[in-house]
């Protein structure tokens, strides 16, 4: 009886302190050494550089993946609905667009900070107030078949869906959803409302297919059932290094046109996250040349733009483009409007 009063009173004293020790509850891991990341970039290309990172510090990642069906947006809304909740549970956004992550800024949902490789990035892919870093971009391009263009007149603009001459032979993603819906945005924030309604008018006018996403169009293109569509550069170059007759167009580089939207790869650390010490240092990491480097070599060849990054995009490298110059706090402004519009006019039967 004594042996058994003994035990109980060293557990009860045992308790509190385990309790107290910041121990993680499932696993026994200090608090510290975890971080939780919610990442829109394919788990293809993610999964292998936050399993580097944590073989380099020994802090686990917890991922969190978006599903095909709902794009970034599903992170997006579990974010608020955890701050919501008074229990945010991702420490670090790792979005594969912008505009999305600057309208979780607008809301309050992000905390500053000051990782070291934040600096060696171009002020327009980085907010002022250290809320969110743009890194690895994408372009948003035209694909062409070239069997179906031939030597004829080639598309040089996206204005060029909407001539009559390619009328029901081209085709965009749905502009609600990824990319494509921040490239409209960012269009209604370039243009004005007025000129950005007119062009998807001209778009559905001329009977501009609109697909299921920028995989689908890109794989269209490359198939001959479309001449040519809208697409992101990850996507155009799978049909181009698989052989398919394709071209890649960056569209509006010449001097009197808007330039090539760019789309970077954006991180952020949530507004109260369980282990911000840890978020600082995965964002850090990420903004590394190193991990440039590897998402450029990567199937998905995304575009550095770290200035100490020696490694260039299969598709184009940043010195060579003309990148719109879009202010992406306007756009994320402007998505609604953008996105109502749409929804109401572009995409109705």
């Amino acid at each position: 009886m004594q042996r058994r009063s003994f035990i109980i009173t060293i557990s009860l004293l045992v308790t509190p302190l385990l309790a107290c020790s910041g121990n993680d509850a499932t696993t026994g891991r200090a608090a510290g050494d975890v971080v939780v990341v919610y990442t829109a970039l394919d788990r293809q290309f993610s999964e292998p550089i936050l399993a580097a990172f944590t073989k380099q510090t020994g802090i686990e990642v917890r991922p969190v993946y978006d599903t095909e069906a709902t794009k970034t947006i599903g992170l997006v809304n579990r974010i608020r609905a955890e701050a919501a909740s008074g229990r945010p549970r991702c420490d670090v956004f790792w979005n594969n667009e912008i505009l999305n992550t600057l309208r979780l800024q607008s809301e309050g949902l992000l905390q500053p900070c000051r990782p070291a490789q934040a600096e060696h990035y171009p002020a327009q892919f980085r907010d002022p107030e250290d809320h969110w870093f743009g890194f690895a971009a994408r372009a948003r391009v035209i694909i062409c078949n070239t069997e179906r263009i031939g030597s004829g007149r080639q598309p040089t603009s996206i204005h060029d869906l909407a001539h009559r001459d390619w009328r029901g032979q081209t085709g965009i993603a749905k502009p609600l959803f990824g990319t494509t819906a921040s490239h409209a945005a960012c269009l209604f924030a370039l243009l004005g409302g007025t000129e950005a309604r007119s062009l998807f008018d001209a778009f559905r006018a001329n009977d501009v297919q609109v697909v299921a996403g920028n995989k689908t169009c890109a794989e269209m293109v490359g198939a001959g059932r479309l001449a040519f569509g809208l697409t992101d550069t990850d996507d155009a170059i799978i049909e181009l290094e698989a052989g398919k007759p394709v071209k890649i167009i960056f569209p509006d580089s010449g001097d009197d046109q808007m330039g090539t939207l760019l789309l970077p790869n954006t991180l952020a650390l949530i507004r109260d996250c369980p282990h911000p010490d840890a978020g600082v240092r995965l964002i850090d990491y990420l903004l590394s040349p190193e991990v440039e480097a590897r998402l450029a070599a990567g199937a998905s060849a995304q575009i550095p733009l770290h200035a100490k990054c020696d490694r260039d995009s299969r598709v184009a490298r940043l010195a060579d483009l003309r990148p719109m110059q879009v202010d992406f706090a306007d756009a994320a402004a402007a998505f609604d409007e953008a996105a109502r519009y749409i929804e109401a006019h572009f995409l109705t039967d």
